[in-house]
């Protein structure tokens, strides 16, 4: 019973981090992106990008808590 559950939370989990991880906006845009590409990664996230780079990482910890409890179990 126990098992059932936490397998229907981490395939809701695992479908969650997919659609969070898709939705965030690119890193890269090509060759144009070697000359000031320190500058992309140094840069700070702002509005959108910063609400679905938090979900990602409590979506994540969640995943691998679940991860660690079905193992557990099983």
């Amino acid at each position: 019973m126990i098992g059932t559950v936490f397998n229907i939370i981490y395939i809701i989990l695992c479908l969650s981090l997919i659609a969070v991880v898709l939705l965030q906006s690119g890193r890269s845009a090509g060759l144009g992106e070697i000359a000031g590409g320190a500058q992309s990664l140094i840069g700070k996230k702002k509005g959108l990008d910063q609400i679905l780079g938090k979900i990602t990482t409590y979506i994540a910890i969640g995943y691998m808590l679940v991860t660690i409890v079905l193992v557990v179990v099983n």
